[in-house]
């Protein structure tokens, strides 16, 4: 009897190493938003090659480019169940509106200030995280993306003056933030989804679009961009996050292989990420695209503006006293 036992327990050992192991050794879903060979993609390919070596051929990912798990709204939802294990894309303000706040219009003003605020151990990634792990998700890393702009498949009018009636209509995402952005400087408006998007400028249905800068609008909205005005909006910043389940079970010596190469990651990006902005605004120059540039007074006035006017109005939906506290640990 005694035999059986030890060989039962025996057997309930082996099976649960066995088990671990295969939990352990499964491959990781990445997914993204971009099309393959974009520098997020490109950036991506190289994680997944660091930490395969890094850890051995223990934990291995396989990469699922230009939304092929779903928009990023839906895949944020699924990493959070499991369903996806990993992906680096914006936060989502529709699982939470909370995460406007990543993307205040006018919040810093340079790269330099950026990654103060952007980087691990800054209080706005703190908030960033501890909003992620409400939904039952790890945050590995950042991924700076670019300041935004406006794209327009029309000529300007008056682009660095917050106050004029610019007859423009452009596309926003279906978010708080960028609706007033556009309505308080002049510009009309009009909230669509991405998946729509090129079709409503290529239509007349919008004159161009915001909530992108450079990147985003050389790979999706090129044939419909006619001029490009490099506003600097909004720091656009995307997150390397992980289903935090099953990143509390990795075993202990994989998890923290797993963070370091998702810090040399995020440290390489933050190194090249200025000088990317700059050549995908010469893309689009390239591709036929007028760039207008604003001087920084014409930036500085329509950051007052937007300051006085869309803030308030964020903070109301954020909720007020939690949003002022993330603005006020904004690091000059």
């Amino acid at each position: 009897m005694k035999k059986r036992s030890r060989l039962s327990m025996l057997v309930i050992i082996l099976c649960a190493i066995f088990l671990a192991g295969n939990v352990q050794a499964k491959t990781l879903k990445i997914s993204h938003v971009r099309p393959q060979d974009t520098a997020i993609d490109k950036d991506l390919r190289w994680f997944s090659e660091a930490l395969n070596e890094a850890s051995g051929g223990k934990v291995k990912t396989k990469i699922y480019p230009a939304s092929a798990l779903g928009d990023y709204t839906v895949v944020q939802e699924r990493v959070g169940l499991g369903a996806v294990d990993m992906a680096c894309q914006p936060p989502a303000s529709a699982a939470d509106k909370r995460f406007q706040v990543v993307y205040f219009p006018y919040m810093v003003k340079s790269w330099a200030q950026a990654k103060k605020n952007y980087s691990s151990g800054a209080p706005l990634r703190k908030v960033v995280g501890d909003l992620y792990a409400e939904q039952g998700i790890q945050l590995l890393a950042a991924w700076p993306v670019y300041f935004g702009g406006i794209a327009l498949n029309r000529e300007p009018v008056s682009p660095g003056d917050p106050a004029a009636a610019k007859g423009i209509k452009l596309r926003v995402p279906p978010m708080k933030t960028f609706q007033l952005l556009a309505d308080n400087t002049g510009y009309l408006g009009t909230p669509i989804p991405f998946s729509d998007a090129f079709t409503a400028v290529q239509t007349g249905v919008v004159d161009g679009v915001v909530g992108s800068g450079a990147e985003g609008y050389y790979a999706s909205f090129r044939d419909v961009t006619k001029y490009y005005i490099p506003q600097n909006t909004h720091f656009e910043v995307w997150y390397l996050i992980i289903n935090k389940e099953y990143f509390d079970e990795m075993a202990d010596d994989q998890k923290k292989t797993l963070q370091d190469v998702a810090n040399q990651f995020e440290q390489r990006r933050w190194e090249s990420a200025e000088a990317d902005q700059a050549a995908n605004e010469k893309r689009l120059a390239d591709f036929g695209a007028t760039i207008v540039p604003l001087t920084e007074a014409q930036i500085a006035s329509i950051a007052a503006k937007i300051h006085e006017t869309v803030w308030p109005e964020v903070l109301k939906d954020v909720g007020e006293d939690w949003g002022k506290g993330v603005l006020d640990s904004i690091v000059e």
